[in-house]
């Protein structure tokens, strides 16, 4: 890895599953300058923040040559306060990856030594066991960071093979020795945007796989519902101009090609459709917007060097700043949330109009003998649950703050919270187009013998992979989980990293 060049398809290989890595030579030339920067810094007895000086509030005090190393360990258990569930392991390797990266740019004052545990760490799968809470995205993700560097140290956790166990035995076994911290190291470790950044990028790869499933249920839905792809028509879009636009549009019109529904019902007298299918690229394409506008915001961070003070070896200077803000990784959380929001409320509605036989000329509720059978009656409730839920997670973190530290630090972004929510609301936005999928699964069937189109066929294979048609009521929660899972697991998100045009981040394709 060459430090600060990651590019997104990078970062989402290493999310989707693990990977080795190891660090340019280049990257350990600037490791040493920079830690050589800072071991002169306390050679000479220069006063310098988190060097020579305690931290936050507490900077106007000075600290002796002699316990500057002790600082620094201290520095790392007193901050060790998270609480509330441990992070995914998805994320955890992100933050290790991110952190990794940021350091190695050389502008930190961390030795080589601490960078090889680090790498050991993410190479061996020894993951950290970081709680979820505790951080106001100011001065940095604090507490989760002080709980990955603790484990450096030989306390906490660590989570291998799906086993919890003491950091000081998972180490032993891996013949990796604790490290004692020099100067600047403990700060170096724990200031720093990883966690807020790696939970951003986790809701972004869980949105992406909900954005493709959810254009791919909005195609079936438009074919099930007799619906047309007039409003697909390239010219409407190229009049307005927004990419996103633009492309789910002509991704749409892609899924319908070719479907014998479609060419039986050209020549009806339905003049317009419901604004859920035909608005499809108006919404959609602004939500893929936002999450490419996200995704160039988080890949920049991603590559950022966040933490503080900031170490300078050609001139020898160490400044202080405020890098550690989270400001904008908290903007793009939240754009990322309005995203997903979007994409499950329209799919519930589509999922609405579905289950409306005045409006989808199908059976009410898309099964035979209704009154008897219920059908998809309930599903869409839970749909609607799901999409009441994500509106209310879309509250924006960024607008709100409470001061920490004595009030040194006075404004806080809360991006970290921000960007944990992403995952609860990707969730729900999976499981509301896996409701869609199945009921527009449902009434492609109903429209037999006419048949969809191959794009759209290979779709319904995936469906049915997972549920058979219902012809009678059953239960179907276990039906709804399995649609989910395959969404979760990137059956569908060829479609979005196709549109978001990098095609690199194609696991599976239709």
């Amino acid at each position: 890895m060459q430090p600060g060049r990651l590019t997104l398809a990078e970062i989402y290989r290493f999310w989707r599953r693990p990977e080795k890595m190891s660090l340019d030579p280049d990257g350990y030339a600037a490791l040493d300058r920079s830690a050589a920067t800072v071991a002169a810094v306390v050679a000479e007895g220069r006063r310098v923040y988190g060097i020579t000086t305690g931290f936050g509030s507490l900077a106007r005090q000075t600290i002796s040559a002699d316990q500057v190393a002790e600082l620094q360990t201290r520095l790392v258990l007193s901050h060790s306060c998270g609480t509330g569930a441990p992070l995914d392991e998805r994320v955890v390797r992100l933050v290790l990856l991110l952190k990794i990266n940021a350091l190695s740019r050389g502008h930190s004052g961390i030795r080589s030594a601490v960078i090889d545990r680090l790498i050991r760490l993410l190479n061996d799968e020894l993951y950290p066991v970081i709680p979820s809470q505790g951080s106001v995205g100011a001065s940095g993700d604090l507490a989760p960071l002080a709980h990955l560097s603790a484990v450096l140290l030989g306390h906490g956790e660590i989570s291998h093979a799906g086993n919890r166990r003491p950091a000081a035995e998972v180490l032993a076994e891996h013949g990796i020795e604790p490290i004692e911290l020099a100067a600047k190291e403990g700060l170096a470790l724990l200031n720093g945007t990883q966690v807020s950044t790696a939970l951003a990028l986790h809701g972004l790869f869980c949105a992406g796989d909900a954005f493709g499933a959810a254009l791919t249920a909005g195609a079936l839905s438009t074919d099930a519902a007799l619906g047309s792809d007039t409003p697909f028509d390239p010219r409407i879009h190229e009049l307005r101009g927004h990419p996103g636009q633009i492309a789910v549009a002509g991704w749409l019109r892609a899924l319908l090609e070719g479907s014998e529904i479609r060419r039986s019902h050209l020549d009806c007298d339905r003049v317009q459709d419901p604004y859920s299918l035909r608005c499809q690229p108006q919404v959609m394409g602004a939500a893929l917007d936002l999450l490419r506008n996200a995704a160039a915001t988080l890949l920049r961070e991603a590559n950022a060097v966040s933490d503080n003070p900031l170490v300078f070896p050609d001139s020898g200077d160490v400044l202080s700043g405020g890098n550690f803000h989270a400001e904008p990784v908290a903007f793009a959380a939240d754009t990322i949330a309005l995203a997903l929001a979007e994409i499950g409320a329209l799919s519930e509605r589509r999922i609405a109009m579905l289950t409306d036989a005045t409006m989808s000329a199908l059976p009410p509720f898309l099964v035979a003998e209704p009154g008897l059978n219920s059908g998809f009656m309930i599903a869409h409730v839970t749909a609607a649950a799901l999409a009441a839920e994500n509106k209310q997670l879309s509250h924006p973190a960024s607008v709100d703050s409470l001061p920490t530290s004595a009030n040194q630090e006075d404004h806080v972004s809360m991006a970290t919270h921000g960007a944990r929510r992403l995952t609860q609301m990707a969730a729900n936005s999976a499981r509301i187009v896996a409701i869609e999928l199945l009921a527009a699964g449902q009434g492609i069937d109903l429209r037999r013998p006419l048949a969809t189109s191959p794009g759209l066929s290979r779709a319904m294979t995936a469906i049915r992979g997972c549920a058979a048609f219902l012809d009678q009521d059953r239960a179907l929660s276990g039906d709804i989980e399995k649609v989910a899972q395959i969404i979760e697991d990137g059956r569908f998100s060829g479609t979005f990293h196709d549109l978001a045009e990098d095609s690199a981040w194609l696991t599976a394709d239709l």
